[in-house]
């Protein structure tokens, strides 16, 4: 039996409210084969447990583990030569993508979230070309990095059927373009060889094999509205209901994704979900910047999840999400890194920190902004509740997962702070990722005061430098040469595809965003 007391100067069990929280000062953890069996003050429980071993100092703060709730890769987009840009524009430079060691990719940006405190990540996988037993094969290469170096997964493959690089047909686009770009574009097309059907499947095989381990979960992911036909949404919704599986779906990133909504079904994307009985505490939407007031009213009423990406909507021009509206209806709100955070890496602390400064609108009435507690709740229970996890992680308490971060106090204080400062307001506006001395998963310590625990950082660094330092293969090269001359067309192609009057962003409706 792996028995544990994490120590600490102080810990914070959970959020209570916007601007509130519970605290122990001198408090302590008591952890039994990754299980919460007890919370105390450390004075009291090392005296109960005097033979425990004793992870922390007693210089650290204690908080619940991180998720992000939304994440894709490894090495960012920016690091393979994808320069931020509008999202629609974007994509296409995303072709660019070298063909990557997937595990090695993974164990990348997982290095990058547990050094920031992050114990569970929502990975939302896609974009993998092959068969189905290819893309299975691929998608097994990632979770293993998880299982390697210990932190929590809920994996997901994204299902797209349709419109795969603009929001119109595949062989319409296609054919809208000049011959010389056609075969390419067809060859490119032709690489992602699953049907729906071996989509669908390959969510039953990954929940069959991996769906029960303590660190590993399954669920659905439907890519976006656009990428997804009417079969394909009805086909997800069934299997949600059928493996009672959380769903995450990108949803109205962009103005250009809300007019697609628009001329599919005459309506807003949620309403079209609306139609296939998707709205529910099931299903998170990522992003949902250009969710309107009566969206918002429903998705509340349904238990809809929502989570917020600040950082990729900023650095991909998509606007600001309400996020101060989904509060005021009391919609479950997560945090996610997506591609990567406003520095180019996965840094929940930073983001937190944007999150609780981007929303910070005019007024005096503090009920109107984020508040520490809040941006805590949604880095800690709020993510772990649109995945499987669900209540199970999120809070320091008796029977939750043992998921914990030690953030060290003198850091944060040092070399002065105001004895009057509330500790959560110093953590989240003060600490730095250098701070974490500790970050335990499932009882287990996978980081410590730099170091990880289970897989070696500079070997697994040196072997994917190693890997890309090869030159680039003849179908990488003529990819960058599609992506490049296709880039002037999709820009045509979204010429003048929305009146600008038709979608005002939210922020210009309401400075309560």
């Amino acid at each position: 039996m792996a028995v544990s007391l994490v120590r600490s100067r102080a810990l914070i069990t959970r959020a209570t409210g916007r601007h509130t929280w519970e605290q122990i000062d001198d408090g302590a953890v008591l952890q039994k084969d990754g299980v919460i069996e007890e919370i105390g003050t450390f004075e009291e429980l090392s005296r109960r447990y005097p033979t425990v071993p004793v992870v922390g100092s007693g210089n650290e703060i204690l908080l619940p583990g991180f998720v992000n709730g939304h994440h894709h890769i490894g090495l960012t987009p920016v690091q393979l030569g994808s320069p931020d840009m509008p999202l629609e524009l974007w994509f296409v430079t995303r072709m660019v993508t070298r063909n990557l060691n997937l595990y090695l990719d993974t164990l990348y940006s997982a290095f990058e979230m547990i050094a920031s405190g992050i114990t569970t990540v929502q990975h939302i996988h896609g974009w993998i070309p092959g068969t189905l037993s290819e893309v299975e094969a691929k998608s097994d290469q990632v979770i293993r990095a998880y299982e390697d170096i210990g932190m929590r997964v809920s994996y997901c493959f994204a299902v797209r059927d349709q419109n795969r690089l603009v929001y119109q047909d595949d062989a319409a686009f296609v054919a809208s373009l000049p011959e010389e770009l056609r075969g390419p574009m067809r060859a490119w097309f032709d690489r992602f060889r699953m049907t729906l059907d071996d989509q669908l499947e390959l969510f039953r095989s990954l929940h069959r094999r991996h769906g029960n381990k303590e660190r590993v979960r399954i669920q659905l992911a439907p890519a976006n509205l656009h990428w997804c036909s009417d079969a394909a949404l009805a086909g997800l919704a069934r299997l949600s209901e059928e493996f009672d599986a959380p769903m995450h779906m990108h949803l109205v990133e962009t103005a250009f994704q809300k007019e697609y909504a628009r001329r599919r079904g005459g309506g807003s994307a949620v309403e079209y979900l609306d139609r296939f009985g998707m709205l529910s505490p099931r299903l998170t939407l990522g992003h949902g910047v250009w969710l309107s007031e009566r969206d918002i009213g429903r998705l509340a009423e349904t238990g809809v999840c929502i989570c917020h990406n600040c950082s990729s909507n900023f650095r991909l021009r998509s606007g600001i999400a309400p996020l101060n509206r989904f509060e005021a209806a009391g919609i479950n709100t997560a945090i996610g890194l997506d591609e990567a955070g406003i520095n180019d890496d996965r840094d929940m602390l930073q983001e937190m920190r944007l999150v609780l400064r981007a929303h910070r609108v005019p007024g005096m009435d503090e009920d109107d902004v984020p508040g520490m507690g809040q941006v805590l709740r949604m880095a800690t229970v709020g993510g772990a509740r649109t995945t499987p996890y669900r209540d199970s992680l999120g809070t320091l308490e008796p029977g939750k997962g043992a998921d914990m971060v030690l953030i060290d106090w003198n850091e944060i204080s040092y070399p002065y702070l105001d004895p009057e400062t509330k500790l959560l307001d110093a953590v989240i506006q003060r600490a730095k990722a250098s701070a974490v001395r500790a970050t335990i998963c499932a009882g287990e310590v996978i980081y410590e005061n730099g170091r990880f625990t289970r897989v070696d950082r500079d070997a697994a660094l040196k072997a994917l430098h190693d890997d890309l330092a090869r030159a680039l293969s003849d179908e990488e090269v003529e990819r960058r040469r599609l992506a490049k001359a296709l880039l002037p067309h999709v820009r045509r192609f979204y010429a003048g595809y929305i009146d600008p009057s038709r979608h005002e962003p939210f922020y210009r409706q309401s400075s309560r965003v």
